[in-house]
């Protein structure tokens, strides 16, 4: 069956990375909007599926960047309408505030490759066999969510409680990047290198590049969630 995916983008410099190589290869149809560039959603029932991607902003800062309240609007009628949606890092963040729950600083950021483990509510879930576990994953986050009601945990770091949740099992919060490739990671090194400052988990440009195997890892893992919730 071919999808209709549509993607918000809050900035020029986080795409879909290796999300827009599997849909190519399934052959389904991208769309996207640049909030960023004052463009609009178009109506949802042109769409199918909704990934909402990252940036450097915050769920709160309305007042630098208004389109927030529209997007966050958005996602609520895609999530009421039934819709698929998958959100990464702020995108996962925009989804919890969505569903009413608080989004904060995290107690410390995470930039780099940290580890994270499924939780025992994950395991009992059939989405767990393409969930990471005790694998490096990709991390740029400062802010974190709680849980909102009726959602799954399904995933923490040693740093961050709650790394990912799925609601009604087809609206999915990742806290890190497993769309992340070599390309994208040198364009989030160049336009936010001012965050990369000495503290106990964020890593230098050198850690981050270094062992180019473990973007096509991760690239995979995308690749089956992705097809697990194309089913």
């Amino acid at each position: 069956m071919t999808l209709r995916i549509h993607s918000l983008h809050h900035v020029p410099f986080e795409g879909l990375g290796s999300i827009a190589a599997w849909a190519q290869a399934a052959g389904h149809q991208i769309s996207s909007t640049r909030l960023y560039a004052g463009e609009s959603p178009p109506p949802l029932g042109q769409i199918d599926w909704l990934i909402v991607m990252g940036g450097p902003m915050g769920i709160n800062d309305t007042e630098r960047h208004p389109w927030l309240r529209k997007e966050k609007i958005f996602i609520g009628q895609a999530i009421d309408q039934g819709k698929k949606v998958l959100g990464i890092c702020l995108g996962a963040q925009l989804i919890a505030d969505v569903l009413g729950a608080s989004v904060h600083p995290n107690p410390e950021k995470e930039i780099g490759w940290f580890p994270v483990f499924r939780t025992p509510e994950a395991i009992r879930l059939p989405i767990a066999d393409h969930l990471p576990d005790g694998q490096e994953v990709f991390h740029w986050h400062g802010d974190t969510f709680e849980l909102p009601a009726g959602a799954v945990h399904l995933l923490r770091s040693d740093q961050c409680k709650h790394q990912a949740f799925l609601y009604e099992n087809r609206v999915l919060a990742l806290q890190f990047h497993l769309e992340t490739t070599p390309e994208s990671a040198a364009d989030l090194l160049r336009h936010c290198a001012a965050e990369l400052v000495g503290a106990p988990y964020i890593q230098t440009p050198a850690a981050i590049m270094a062992k180019p195997e473990r973007f096509a890892t991760i690239n995979r893992q995308m690749t089956g969630i992705l097809d697990y919730f194309s089913k």
